[in-house]
């Protein structure tokens, strides 16, 4: 007899897993266990005997992969694994897996949306003219987006096609990633630069940088200090790249323009942080991922990470690859 495989989804924020079912069906005999764990003993409780695991949210950390028993994958809704220890996981031989692909143009396009709102004031005149107040004035300056830079943070997937939409709209384009050749940069008819050169020039500085031990906080008061007067940060990565607590000083300073942030810190955001109190700052919910099309792709392929482990196949959009030294000892 063949024995059951248990897939757990150690939490959520969707009104069901239809996806994530329509795809594991594919195996045999399955379980599909739905939990809300919140807490790294909470993971352990329900997944410590799974043979599976999808990720959101909860904590994946060294405490909780020492306890799983069976576990052959790892995979988590997204791109970023920064809520999963992976030398850990790597060291037990369990794969890591994401989805890097599902949601270059929704965030690029959010990005975009975020960027241009603030360019021409549209969120700070709509609130004028909904409070009786019809005066153009009121969003003095305005500039032609010809007349201005936009430095990029990170080329990834995400930021390559937003830098497509940027040139194609009129902006001139800087990029910081010490990581990508400065000839790919040229190539995508962008400027490369350092960061402190960055926040010297631009305009407007777009972040799409992982969260890392390394990247946290990266962007401080620092370089606010460097940035003109009218720049303005822009926010679709992850939170705690930007020091929250010194972007709050540096715009009741006015050391900078403003902000339009799909990420920050804590999240949900917390009902005293300044930035809610701000007119001169955007915010959006974390949705910047988010369209029908890309939760059923980003969903089908993190089921389906987890549906090529338990078959025996190596995930297509494997993390860890060094997993894979590991596995063959």
């Amino acid at each position: 007899m063949t024995q059951k495989l248990k897939v757990v989804v150690t939490d959520y924020e969707y009104y069901d897993l239809r996806y994530e079912e329509r795809v594991l069906q594919a195996l045999p005999d399955v379980e599909l266990v739905k939990g809300q764990a919140r807490t790294e003993d909470e993971v352990i409780e329900i997944a410590k005997d799974a043979d599976g695991i999808i990720n959101q949210y909860a904590p994946i950390s060294a405490k909780v992969i020492e306890q799983l028993e069976k576990c052959k994958v790892i995979s988590r809704y997204g791109v970023g694994v920064n809520t999963i220890d992976i030398p850990k996981a790597t060291e037990k031989g369990i794969y890591v897996a994401n989805v890097p692909d599902y949601c270059m143009d929704e965030v690029s396009d959010h990005t975009l949306a975020l960027l241009m709102s603030w360019a021409r004031k549209v969120v700070l005149l709509n609130q004028y003219v909904k409070n009786g107040v019809w005066d153009f004035k009121k969003g003095i300056p305005i500039h032609r987006f010809q007349t201005q830079t936009v430095g990029v943070l990170g080329f990834g997937r995400i930021p390559r096609s937003l830098v497509k939409k940027l040139i194609a709209i009129g902006f001139n384009v800087l990029v910081y990633d010490p990581y990508v050749p400065e000839d790919v940069i040229h190539e995508a008819q962008a400027e490369p630069a350092s960061l402190e050169e960055i926040f010297r020039k631009a305009d407007f500085v777009s972040v799409h940088i992982p969260l890392t031990d390394e990247t946290k906080g990266l962007i401080n008061k620092d370089l606010f200090k460097l940035a003109k007067k009218n720049l303005v940060i822009v926010n679709t990565a992850r939170g705690p790249v930007i020091n929250e607590q010194d972007l709050i000083e540096a715009l009741q300073a006015g050391q900078i323009a403003g902000a339009a942030l799909d990420v920050v810190e804590i999240e949900p955001i917390q009902p005293d942080n300044p930035l809610l109190t701000m007119d001169n700052v955007i915010l959006t919910p974390h949705v910047a991922w988010y369209s029908e099309e890309s939760e059923d792709e980003m969903r089908s392929k993190c089921a389906r990470n987890v549906l090529e482990a338990l078959q025996g196949q190596t995930p297509t959009y494997l993390v860890n690859k060094d997993v894979l030294n590991v596995l063959k000892k």
